[in-house]
């Protein structure tokens, strides 16, 4: 299978902190990941300005806005942005359980891609739980259209991503990033990809509030000739669209655990892919529950349907 399908659930081994800036808020953010129990998922720990701590779980359910990137909670109370870049890592380096302490409302966007994550993680290292991984396996197709654009889940044997998008400006165009999905495979060949905007909607952005920590050190900037600006160019001939699967990792890792199955996308963005993954969930013939069970005198791996419990974080 694509993606690496260990059998039992994993952590961190020690803490790990990173700290920058918000890509929208313009804001000072520290963050820090710390070891979890087996079975608590990935859970936002909000310090809020009264000194209480706001627990938001990273599920497509805790989804409270789309429009440029992804939240968790309500936007006019307690919530956590831009943790796609985060979740992709998540689920491309298969982490299970974490807890994530933030001390603002928006995930530090870095140098604009998923690799100071991929780093910090692996410098802390990933541990081996003694519980039984789970994944969601889909078993028939589920599409979702939105005019021109469409996402799509369809049963494969691994995890696999197709990511096509198509942009007016001649510096993107028509791109497609496609792979079968593991750790090895995110590290090199999507984890560095980053986001990316045009010159032309900065002040409108920056009217609305969006786009305050913006720079040339955390985004790919597309100039009013067309051309990137930034200094050094592009990491692939297409990382706009490994990035949009970058995206799309981290919005289904939302799904509180790994699909086996093949994503598929046109032109979609993080609305879509939310959607989707609520189509998804939301009907419960196109998918179930399974573990892997060792096979007798050491023949490998096969995967089981198991039992889910009717308040299982997946199930919406």
């Amino acid at each position: 299978m694509g993606i690496i399908l260990n059998d039992y659930q994993t952590t961190l081994k020690t803490r790990a902190t990173l700290s920058g800036t918000g890509v929208h808020s313009g804001k000072p953010v520290s963050i820090h990941f710390l070891p979890a129990d087996a079975d608590t998922g990935i859970v936002f720990h909000l310090a809020g300005k009264d000194g209480q701590v706001r627990e938001l779980r990273a599920l497509v359910s805790e989804v409270g806005a789309t429009d440029l990137c992804t939240m968790l909670g309500n936007p006019d109370g307690p919530h956590v942005a831009t943790v796609e870049h985060l979740m992709a890592t998540v689920f491309g380096l298969g982490i299970d359980n974490l807890v994530i302490e933030i001390d603002g409302n928006e995930v530090p966007i870095l140098d604009g891609s998923s690799m100071p994550f991929v780093e910090a993680i692996d410098l802390a290292g990933i541990e081996t739980q003694a519980v039984k991984r789970r994944f969601i396996r889909i078993v028939k197709p589920v599409r979702i259209e939105n005019g021109a654009s469409w996402a799509e889940f369809r049963p494969y044997d691994g995890t696999r991503f197709e990511v096509e998008i198509d942009f007016e400006s001649p510096a993107i165009g028509r791109q497609k990033f496609a792979s079968d999905i593991n750790a090895d495979v995110f590290r090199h060949d999507i984890a560095r990809a980053r986001t990316f905007g045009f010159m032309k909607d900065v002040e409108r952005l920056w009217a609305a509030g969006y786009a305050l920590g913006s720079s040339l050190e955390n985004s790919l900037v597309i100039g009013d000739d067309h051309k990137v600006i930034n200094m050094g160019g592009l990491r692939f001939p297409n990382e706009f669209a490994r990035h949009k699967t970058l995206d799309a990792m981290g919005d289904l890792a939302l799904a509180g655990a790994c699909f086996i199955g093949c994503f598929r996308s046109y032109r979609g963005g993080h609305r879509l892919n939310a959607a989707a993954l609520r189509r998804l969930l939301s009907d419960r013939s196109a998918f179930e529950i399974v573990e892997t069970t060792r096979r007798e005198r050491g023949r490998g791996a096969e995967m089981k349907a198991v039992s889910a419990p009717l308040h299982a974080p997946w199930i919406l």
